[in-house]
């Protein structure tokens, strides 16, 4: 079967930008502003068609007032800016050189030596020709060449007398009239730089990237699947960066402000290959069950306990979250509140908003010397005693598992002893439901009288009801809560709790990660984890799948099997290998109680055959494949 012609528009295409418009910045860059804009403005009318080309190039070219010398800077720039996709797939172009032309109405002098490095011959190159004068200097181009004149393209690629299908590639309207004209049988609008409008109205296809071209004439590219085809779905305000850095990896993605609830999740996520939350959006069996293709969660937050991780790890969709990086944020805010509620901050404030004066020492306490028990000694516990230590507070801790006391933290062997000992006490356990009202009416009473209670962990751990009485009746001193058993789904909604207008508490909106350091780490730790996932198939910091850590690969297919941890996974997938004449360049297994994970690197060329093989292996939860 005969291969298809390529036909690759240069311009916004082949590269990022525009030729003409970048060698204008380098000539008069900030000096002369209105020079590049309207050489821009110049470009696009020409790319609309609302200009003639020959027109368009001639005021280019005298707005330019470029020399000979000009050229090589531009051509080293210009190697930098190939546009990505066509970077990824440099082994397409050199496989089927003989197939690939490239077509512009820029200028050969730069384009050839460009598109050389991917393999592409110049006589393959159709484009104008600069003329010079005897000083080097640019005055004009070769007015005979087709390629200057409207529809020139049409007529430069009838010229070829290419047989066969001839696909067109480029962001032009001057591109799809090669399309027009009979003179290709396709085009794709290339969007992956510039998206127009008139341009993508006209085309057969609109292409977000070389990769969905490919997979779209079912040819091999540098993916296996393009990256505009994975859908991405982020709730509940996740950092802008998160979202600027999955969109620039090529993925498609939505973005909505609020959690969603399981009726509308279980609607949205049947096309959705990555989901991204934080603490609201309860991710059950019954959303998993309508996640067709789903590979991995991203839970933009420390907890994850609002994912069925059993069910997920069934299913092989791994989840990442995020442990480590709002905890100072939460430390901060913990210490903040100890402060304000040992010194009486919170009536100070407001009897001054009401005008009146009392510059009183009564019940206003240092916090040095004060001893501080924490409840949960994890990575916000722990550090939550370093600083708080350095701040001259005792430390006690209490943690169901054995912990290793930092500084002079003492650790207490029952919760009872830390709440009786304790003038302050920090809750820093996660949501499991073994902590559902961990601080009941018993734990309260247990407490000392005039103490301090905070919760920055999860808003179940503490009965609020019994939290109200005893802070009515007198028995603490103050509290601090920033989470609670009910919150509401989006900023603005309704919020009610026994605890409000409470004297001494200070009640926050679950804002103990919310800090501008933490949300922008988070945004970008959970990010680079999910296109790890992705891309590499790195599971590195999942919180339900085996961990990998993976070279990078190259010049290799990855095929990532996950499955039951059953005996004899590892020996069928490596006899099907074999028989299909395989050699593993690399091959990685890891295995939780319940479920074992192999990625294996093969130097053939992967097949449909031996994917259903792969696939069909008895107790195959998820298989994947990267080229």
């Amino acid at each position: 079967m005969r291969k298809p012609h390529f036909v690759f528009d240069f311009d916004s295409t082949f590269i990022r930008l525009e030729a003409l418009d970048v060698l204008c910045e380098m000539i008069h860059g900030s000096r002369q502003p209105q020079r590049l804009i309207d050489i821009q403005h110049l470009t696009q009318l020409g790319m609309e068609g609302k200009l003639s080309l020959k027109e368009s190039l001639l005021k280019r070219i005298e707005l330019l007032e470029a020399h000979r010398d000009h050229l090589p800077l531009l051509i080293d720039r210009l190697r930098q800016e190939v546009t990505a996709s066509v970077k990824r797939n440099r082994r397409f172009f050199q496989e089927y050189s003989e197939q690939v032309y490239v077509i512009s109405n820029g200028f050969s002098e730069i384009i050839t030596p460009i598109v050389a490095e991917f393999g592409i011959r110049p006589e393959r190159v159709m484009a104008n020709t600069f003329r010079f004068d005897n000083q080097g200097a640019i005055v004009g181009f070769d007015e005979r060449n087709p390629l200057c004149d409207n529809k020139g393209k049409a007529i430069r690629l009838q010229m070829e007398q290419l047989q066969g299908e001839v696909v067109v590639i480029g962001d032009g309207y001057t591109d799809y009239e090669m399309r027009e004209a009979g003179a290709a049988t396709r085009f794709y609008a290339f969007s992956e730089n510039v998206a127009r409008p008139v341009v993508m109205a006209k085309a057969d296809h609109i292409a977000p990237s070389l990769d969905e071209i490919l997979f779209d004439l079912q040819f091999k590219a540098s993916v296996s699947y393009p990256k505009n085809r994975i859908k991405v779905l982020l709730l509940e305000n996740v950092h802008p960066d998160a979202v600027a850095i999955l969109q620039s990896e090529g993925y498609t993605v939505e973005v909505l402000s609020k959690a969603l609830d399981e009726e509308t999740l279980c609607q949205k996520i049947a096309n959705v290959s990555i989901l991204g939350i934080r603490s609201k959006t309860q991710v059950t069996e019954r959303v998993l069950q309508h996640a067709r293709k789903l590979m991995a969660i991203g839970t933009f937050c420390i907890g994850t306990n609002q994912v069925n991780l059993l069910e997920c790890s069934r299913r092989g969709i791994a989840v990442f979250n995020a442990p480590y990086s709002n905890t100072r944020s939460v430390v901060e805010l913990a210490l903040g509140s100890i402060i304000m509620l040992l010194r009486g901050v919170t009536d100070k404030n407001k009897q001054l908003h009401q005008g009146l004066w009392d510059k009183s020492a009564a019940g206003s306490c240092e916090i040095r010397g004060k001893k501080l028990g924490i409840v949960g000694y994890g990575n916000i516990g722990s550090q939550l005693s370093v600083v708080a230590e350095a701040l001259g507070m005792e430390v006690y801790f209490y943690d169901l598992t054995d912990k290793l006391a930092l500084g002079n933290a003492r650790k207490c062997i029952s919760l009872q002893q830390l709440l009786a000992c304790a003038d302050v006490v920090s809750l820093h356990v996660d949501g499991r439901k073994e902590n559902h009202h961990l601080i009941d009416a018993q734990a309260l009473n247990t407490m000392k009288s005039g103490a301090i209670l905070l919760n920055l962990s999860r808003g179940h751990v503490v009965d609020v009801d019994a939290l109200a009485r005893v802070l009515q009746s007198g028995k603490l001193k103050g509290a601090a809560v920033d989470v609670f058993p009910e919150e509401p789904h989006a900023n603005g909604d309704p919020f009610e709790s026994p605890l409000m207008g409470l004297h001494n508490t200070i009640l926050t909106p679950h804002i103990g990660g919310s800090t501008e350091e933490a949300q922008c780490d988070i945004g970008h730790f959970v990010a680079q984890k999910l296109m790890n996932y992705v891309n590499t198939g790195s599971t590195m910091g999942s919180v339900n799948l085996p961990e990998i850590q993976l070279p990078e690969l190259h010049q290799a297919h990855r095929i990532m099997h996950i499955h039951e941890n059953v005996r004899g996974i590892l020996a069928q997938i490596n006899t099907i290998l074999a028989e299909s004449d395989n050699n593993i360049l690399g091959q990685y297994l890891k295995t939780n109680e319940e479920i074992g994970y192999v990625i294996t690197d093969i130097d053939n060329v992967h097949n449909d055959t031996l994917e259903r093989r792969l696939k069909n292996i008895p107790n195959t939860i998820k298989y994947r494949v990267l080229y």
